[in-house]
């Protein structure tokens, strides 16, 4: 029997841990730690940092290689070959070092429920020879993080919420009916598709930690900023995640949706 815990462990900040996630990372038998190319190797030294911190001397980690994602379309199909590669790797690995079985972690950044697909890599464990249960210890998610950092709040008042990704904004442009949109994994600036009219973005990159940027103001002005913003942080980091909300006066959200 594997006991499988997701532990959302916020957005790069090891303050983000609540007492539940350090309890759950303590009951482990085995702490999972992705490696994914060379330039994000800092997001794996941050996660062995969490775990020397919360565990110690202790902590039982193994360390696996996460596979690439075919970037050729169609894109959903090539998502699901690439979580039956992750679920793949994590099979072998919870093998190779629990054989037995036991509690395993991983160490998942923001929440296991926002636009992060542990849960569906987890639900494919079960066709190996070992029974998985799967729990979840939440997190805090990057939307959280960046209204916090940017002291806004993310709906305004008595309106929805809409959180898409860049890819969906690029395609579709702005929902229709909503003010306020949320915008995750966008790696080609898809607000710059947008008539900026009206429109208020509050923008943040490597949120929680201590290179974290953040910019806010009227979209029609920094669009170009933000871009190149980010292409900076990129080079510099290797590596980059960052999201955005977007707002409209009441006027341009209703006719944007006509």
């Amino acid at each position: 029997m594997i006991a499988l815990s997701l532990i959302g462990i916020g957005t790069g900040n090891p303050d983000h841990l609540t007492r539940a996630a350090e309890a759950a990372m303590r009951a482990a038998d085995l702490i999972l730690l992705p490696r994914k190319r060379a330039e994000t190797a800092e997001l794996l030294d941050l996660r062995a940092t969490i775990c020397a911190a919360v565990v110690g001397a202790t902590a039982r980690t193994a360390t696996f290689d996460v596979p690439e994602r075919d970037p050729g379309p169609p894109y959903l199909d090539g998502v699901e070959a690439w979580h039956d590669a992750i679920a793949a790797a994590w099979r072998d690995s919870i093998a190779r070092h629990l054989p037995d079985g036991g509690r395993v972690a991983l160490l998942v950044w923001g929440d296991p429920s926002l636009y992060d697909s542990s849960l569906r890599i987890a639900a494919r464990l079960g066709a190996g020879a070992q029974r998985v249960t799967v729990g979840v210890v939440p997190g805090i998610t990057s939307l959280q993080a960046l209204a916090a950092a940017h002291a806004v709040p993310l709906t305004a008042l008595g309106a929805p919420l809409l959180v898409t990704t860049g890819r969906r904004l690029a395609a579709e442009g702005w929902p229709a009916g909503v003010e306020t949109v949320a915008v995750m994994l966008d790696s080609g600036c898809a607000f710059e598709r947008l008539d900026p009219s009206g429109t208020m973005v509050w923008w943040g990159a490597y949120l929680g930690m201590a290179q974290q940027s953040l910019l806010a103001g009227p979209l029609a002005e920094l669009a170009p900023t933000i871009r190149d913003e980010r292409t900076l942080l990129r080079a510099r980091h290797g590596w980059i995640m960052d999201c955005y909300l977007l707002r409209r006066d009441a006027a341009h959200a209703a006719a944007s949706g006509r």
